[in-house]
């Protein structure tokens, strides 16, 4: 018999893959780049492991529709607003809720049952949701990815070369790439202190913190800096799914 579940976290950037128990996750693979996703990289992602049931949290339609396809032999399940998720949605239209924030809050609540709580998501697009205090999912903000700032500079400007992003050697740039490094990670950072630091003031009129975990592909860089954020759980999507998946499969 085979583990559990094929856990599929398919996002704008790249698409994520586990092989899980109903338990905990076994082992992790990633797809680079979503947009290159075929039958034949979903197979090779895949490749050896054996599995019962397959579970997909997507926001990439198209995509989605194709993991459709390719698994459509296997009990499939995928991650929406009907599922059962271990947490209430107060939110006036929880279809418009992104299926990967959804396993977020699943997994947080789930995990540790901490809450409040804000869950940093460094994506295509970074993402604040927020867990009430009654362990509801009551909404957040969304404001671009690193990536994203980074190459609309080199794609808007003549001069202004792509960048790798890493942890900047100096503050004030020697350099193009240097400077361009700089104000990235270190503007980055202001953006993420600034939006936790209201987060906190709406919800508890800034008279304390607010337990706050960061996940998602620059999760370690960026929070290595940020007192703010408590903990940094790089597959909480992935686990997330797991769990809404033992709460929806008999």
């Amino acid at each position: 018999m085979g583990a559990a579940y094929l856990l599929i976290n398919n996002n704008n950037s790249r698409t994520k893959f586990a092989l899980s128990g109903k338990g905990c996750l076994l082992e992790t693979r990633a797809v680079s780049e979503t947009a290159s996703l075929d039958r034949k990289s979903l197979e090779e992602a895949t490749a050896g492991w054996d599995y019962e049931k397959v579970v997909l949290a997507s926001v990439v339609p198209r995509k989605a529709e194709l993991i459709r396809q390719v698994w459509s032999g296997f009990p499939f399940l995928e991650v929406t607003h009907r599922l059962k998720l271990g947490v209430d949605l107060d939110f006036p239209d929880p279809s418009t809720i992104g299926a990967d924030r959804l396993a977020n809050a699943a997994a947080i609540v789930a995990q540790s049952g901490e809450v409040p709580c804000i869950v940093v998501d460094f994506g295509t697009a970074v993402t604040f949701d927020v867990i009430s205090a009654a362990q509801a999912y009551v909404g957040g903000i969304i404001a671009p990815g690193l990536n994203v700032m980074t190459d609309y500079m080199h794609e808007r400007t003549a001069l202004l070369p792509k960048i790798e992003i890493e942890e900047p050697t100096e503050l004030i740039g020697k350099s193009t790439r240097s400077a361009m490094l700089s104000g990235a990670v270190h503007g980055y950072r202001g953006l993420i202190k600034e939006i936790l630091s209201e987060l906190e003031r709406e919800l508890t009129g800034g008279k304390r913190h607010v337990r706050t975990v960061a996940t998602g592909g620059y999760a370690r860089l960026l929070s290595a800096k940020i007192p703010a954020i408590d903990a940094v759980f790089p597959d909480l999507t992935l686990d997330g799914i797991r769990i809404i998946a033992n709460l929806n499969f008999k």
